[in-house]
């Protein structure tokens, strides 16, 4: 039997064996303060988080939950740090990987050079279930198509990073970001103090400028929108947040009509003419005129006035393509195909269950590997092959040869671990990270992000549909 592999320890620096382990020096003042705690007192200040959580109503809902319930997201009270250099190094990545991105889905439908220099195959686009023909040759503003991409980050091994997915539809999690922020400054105000931790409360006002900034025919005071699918929606907590703090108007699609080419919403007021669209709703829902033709969430019309240049949507319609898992593996030729870079941060290997060598391998090693849904969100649709019963992956086994080209496989990583407040103390769990790229006349993010974590023991899985919670991220700034 192989050894598991070492886990990489945020906070602690692994020891001689012996019981020494040395905590990591951006961890050192959080370390002293977390000694003069007591398990009562980290206890009190969880419960009134929560307490706090669910009066404001930062839940979200499960789709397919039997009891039919609005959830609070399980927050841990001890931060994930990072310092300044790792945080640099992740910024200078994420925004070399949306840049290269950003400009692969303006190729796919505007001149297709990735595809004719043979770097990636036609059908891997053009079969591709998020791919929009009806985009092919629209210009939209400043060939921006994912104004905000959530990148999903992981750590494994000795502590290289690792990109796991791109999110560029419809990426949610910022809300938590910035409440989990909100709530750890309110419980301890005393870390802030004897900390440098780099602000995050401004990223409504970057959004909102960003979003103002791609806004058609350069209007001096554009009207934004944050368009949502309703109070049904598993993320309106979201939705209603980021419009409040924007301070601009949370719509549905019956708020909204086209006329005379353009896009208007009702006001008490009247007609009032709407620039940007910010919306939370798929694609296929927008437009029941175009696409979905039983949809009750989107406006008549809308992508008619898109395709005229005299309305943005963030994010563009058919971006999702991009952050397919099957288009996944082909992100680092993107980066040097179009910007001649090598790529700052690595992708995880993946298998193309396409493939019949890929698919051969997978079929052979399912109880050691991670397999996925090209199209699958969530943490849904996915086998987990260590943790995985023989069951289910006969089940998943019968599911790849039936759909070959429906799933990709990685290596099941040994995701690195933050110490947790749970039932029995405190103990390590697996985390991730989820930062927040805005692209417009310029890309920019905030310095940090949604961490994630997994709250069962040895669990892998941080979604939370799933079961997992979150943690505010810290990036210590560099002294003066």
């Amino acid at each position: 039997m192989q050894p598991a592999p070492r886990i990489f320890d945020e906070m602690h620096e692994h020891g001689d064996g012996q019981g020494d382990r040395a905590v990591r020096e951006h961890y050192r003042e959080f370390d002293q303060w977390l000694a003069r705690q007591t398990p009562e007192q980290i206890a009190r200040k969880r419960a009134e988080a929560d307490l706090t959580f669910r009066r404001v109503g930062i839940t979200f809902a499960v789709y397919g939950d039997d009891a039919g319930t609005e959830r609070l997201i399980p927050f841990d009270t001890i931060p994930r740090i990072i310092p300044a250099q790792e945080w640099a190094h992740l910024q200078t990545g994420l925004v070399q990987r949306v840049k290269a991105l950003n400009m692969f889905i303006h190729d796919i439908y505007h001149g297709q050079d990735i595809i004719k220099a043979g770097l990636i195959p036609a059908a891997q686009i053009y079969q591709n279930a998020q791919y929009r023909p009806e985009m092919q040759g629209i210009a939209v503003a400043s060939d921006i198509y994912a104004h905000i991409a959530g990148v999903d980050i992981v750590r494994a091994g000795a502590g290289e990073f690792y990109v796991l997915e791109d999110n560029l539809r419809v990426p949610s999690g910022v809300s938590y970001m910035l409440e989990d922020r909100k709530m750890m400054m309110r419980l301890f105000p005393e870390l802030f103090a004897r900390n440098r931790i780099a602000p995050v409360d401004h990223y409504p006002d970057m959004l909102l400028d960003n979003l103002r900034s791609v806004a058609p025919n350069g209007g001096n005071d554009p009207t934004v929108v944050v368009l949502t699918p309703g109070i049904h929606n598993s993320a309106y907590f979201e939705h209603a947040f980021l419009a409040q703090q924007m301070g601009v108007e949370l719509v549905e699609g019956k708020d909204l009509y086209v006329s005379d080419n353009a896009v208007y919403m009702r006001t008490i007021r009247g007609p009032k003419r709407v620039d940007v669209i910010y919306r939370r709703i798929d694609d296929d829902y927008l437009d029941p005129l175009a696409f979905r033709s039983d949809s009750s969430l989107g406006v008549p019309g809308l992508l008619s006035v898109y395709r005229a240049g005299r309305v943005t949507l963030a994010n563009a319609i058919g971006t999702g393509v991009a952050d397919d898992k099957s288009i996944y593996p082909f992100v680092p030729d993107m980066i040097k195909f179009y910007l001649a870079e090598e790529p700052i941060l690595n992708n995880v290997p993946t298998f193309q269950c396409r493939k019949p060598a890929d698919l051969e391998y997978t079929l052979a090693n399912l109880h050691k590997l991670v397999v996925k849904e090209v199209h699958g969100a969530g943490g849904y649709g996915m086998l987990i092959g260590p943790a995985s019963s023989s069951a289910q992956i006969d089940d998943f086994r019968r599911r790849l040869l039936a759909k070959p080209d429906g799933y990709i496989a990685q290596p099941t990583l040994a995701l690195s671990a933050c110490p947790t407040f749970v039932e029995n103390g405190i103990a390590p769990r697996h985390i991730d990270l989820r930062p927040f790229v805005l692209s417009g006349k310029t890309i920019s993010m905030v310095p940090g992000g949604l961490t994630r974590v997994a709250l069962e023991e040895g669990s892998l899985v941080v979604n939370s549909s799933q079961g997992g919670g979150t943690k505010d991220t810290w990036i210590l700034e560099q002294p003066c």
